[in-house]
């Protein structure tokens, strides 16, 4: 999709996510997405294009890393709990418990036993989160193997993308059959009607987030207001401009090519 027509049919959803976001804060209402898909599949574009519409007081980015030891021997579910919203909040996770089902069951980050476990314990933790009044999403964004590749390779020959890459994604490109059975495996696992999961193409990755931000709006019941015009009166007296007593002095404008 050509970048100037994507940021045109953005602009319009943007307004109702902000919409949103207020209708979440007046209703005190609860809203958690969940972002879950391969590697590259465009997550984080998706999560920031959506946290660029709203108050980043409200709006919450949730990206955890690396469990602690004190976390491994936590009950699995425990280390997510505190990242959950309050009232008039949105949290999107980029990516979430289902790591126990993704990466930690591909790459052998837990026991069968455990992974077992999360599979029975997920659609009834969901359960009591959507029961206590949480709106839940939960989206998978899928990405052909091929599209995959040129993305990997993207951030191989960008030196700003390069800390995409983990040692883990480098194990991951060859794994692309293994992740796709264990995703299949979870998606039948952990699909419910009190927590469903909504699938995305995100082969065209813009064309993709203008899909799923046009689905949780469109799932949020009642969930936008309008803004209101705000009219600021005019200041009292003439306009002043910034000045610094002492020895403070502003450092000298950025120019291009300015080898200070």
């Amino acid at each position: 999709m050509k970048r100037k027509n994507y940021e045109d049919a953005l602009k319009p959803l943007k307004a109702k996510l902000a919409g949103m976001g207020r209708w979440a804060k007046q209703r005190g209402e609860r809203i958690v997405v969940l972002f879950e898909g391969r590697d590259t599949a465009g997550k984080s574009g998706a999560i920031n294009a959506i946290a660029d519409a709203m108050n980043p007081r409200q709006c919450h980015i949730v990206a955890l890393p690396t469990p602690s030891e004190r976390e491994r021997g936590q009950w699995y579910f425990q280390r997510y709990v505190p990242y959950l919203p309050s009232a008039g909040e949105v949290v999107l996770f980029d990516r979430s418990w289902y790591n126990r089902a993704g990466v930690e069951r591909v790459m052998g980050f837990c026991t069968e036993a455990q992974y077992r476990t999360f599979l029975c314990q997920a659609p009834e933790f969901e359960r009591l989160l959507v029961d206590d009044g949480i709106r839940l999403f939960k989206y998978w964004l899928t990405v052909d193997q091929e599209e995959q590749e040129k993305r990997f390779a993207e951030r191989a020959a960008d030196p700003l993308k390069q800390w995409k890459l983990s040692p883990v994604d480098m194990q991951a490109r060859e794994k692309y059959a293994e992740y796709g059975a264990a995703r299949d495996a979870m998606l039948g696992a952990t699909h419910s009607t009190h927590a469903p999961w909504t699938l995305v193409d995100f082969n065209d990755q813009r064309l993709g987030r203008l899909t799923l931000i046009d689905h949780l709006l469109r799932n949020v019941p009642e969930g936008e207001i309008p803004a209101q015009p705000q009219v600021l009166p005019p200041l009292s007296g003439p306009a002043l401009k910034e000045t610094f007593g002492g020895p403070l002095v502003p450092i000298p404008p950025y120019q291009a090519g300015d080898d200070r």
